[in-house]
């Protein structure tokens, strides 16, 4: 007999709310849709339409793929099937990180580079876990961040998506506009269904306290580390890539320092001429703390205690979920 998928990503959403990770899901989802139907068609994004199509199908595709690889292996069943309700809350997922590296990598009309960073992306999803609760893994890294990261790591001649195309075809009261509603909507979400408005706190502060120490430093005109923070590009980094709810911690306190690490490591990677600092410095405190998650779980069976018998440490205890069975899906 088959088992259920216990979906683990649960776990991180305020009260384990399920109505509040699908809602979240959804409400991105379509966010990422009118953002690359209006970046293609009004604002100028300089990718071809064939990218965030390629994209997509591609995440969706590889997605299906992996989800049976690890129900068959696990003995359960396809998150995909049985309705088309599953059917259709299965997509959010894939359209996500599908549409994210569509629109934030710039590859000219090559296609392979951005089916690369997607599979990459997916891929992450299932191999790079790391223990939470109750037996449970959790995949470590934001997705979407990862997949670009590596792309830009891998691939010298790919660059990220100029961050003007946001508002180039845009002017006047518009150039505001849209970075307005960026910050708007992005802010609604963690308010009301996610729970990380500290970890966005905690980062804008630390970009801040970077800036003006490196500005400090360095004696650069203060404004000048800070210009990054009047794009759209990064208002979107800030609002829908770092306060990923299934890669960062619940509780408010690990959250902040989370937000406010990833601003140091950026620093660091400023200081050292690094390219494309805010992807790899998100990597990297996720590696962190995906680290800390395995040495929690190997200090609690070195003592006997049950395996990640709490949602990292001093968090949020594991629901009672004995029926769904040992399996977990990869959300």
């Amino acid at each position: 007999m088959k088992t259920v998928a216990f979906n683990t990503t649960l776990l991180f959403y305020p009260k384990k709310n399920p109505k509040l990770r699908l809602f979240a899901l959804w409400y991105f989802t379509t966010l990422m849709i009118v953002w690359n139907v209006v970046g293609h068609t009004i604002l100028g994004f300089e990718q071809s339409w064939a990218t965030p199509v390629t994209a997509i199908v591609t995440a969706v595709v590889v997605s299906m793929f992996l989800d049976w690889v690890d129900a068959w292996s696990r003995k359960r069943e396809l998150r995909f099937t049985g309705s088309v309700g599953n059917f259709l809350n299965f997509l959010p997922a894939s359209l996500i990180p599908g549409f994210a590296c569509g629109m934030l990598l710039y590859a000219n009309e090559r296609l392979a580079p951005v089916i690369f960073a997607v599979v990459l992306s997916m891929a992450s999803k299932l191999l790079l876990r790391a223990p939470v609760a109750g037996g449970h893994t959790q995949h470590i890294f934001n997705p979407s961040n990862f997949g670009v990261a590596a792309t830009l790591l891998l691939f010298p001649d790919v660059s990220f998506a100029p961050p003007y195309h946001f508002t180039e075809n845009i002017t006047g009261l518009w150039d505001w506009g849209v970075p307005l509603i960026v910050l708007v909507t992005g802010l609604a979400i963690h308010a009301l269904f996610t729970g990380r408005l500290p970890l966005v706190g905690a980062w804008i502060a630390g970009f801040v306290l970077q800036a003006v120490v490196r500005a400090k430093i360095f004696g650069t005109p203060f404004f000048v580390p800070l210009m990054p923070m009047t794009s759209a590009a990064f208002i979107i980094f800030t609002l829908y890539m770092i306060p990923d709810p299934a890669t960062t911690p619940l509780h408010p306190r690990r959250q902040a320092l989370f937000g406010f690490s990833v601003a140091m490591v950026y620093a660091l990677f400023q200081v050292a001429h690094i390219v494309f600092g805010l992807f790899f410095a998100l990597v990297a405190v996720c590696a962190i703390r995906g680290l800390s998650l395995h040495v929690w779980a190997l200090r609690g069976r070195l003592e006997g205690t049950p395996a990640n018998s709490k949602l990292e440490p001093a968090a949020v205890p594991l629901p009672v979920a004995s029926h769904l069975g040992p399996s977990e899906n990869l959300q």
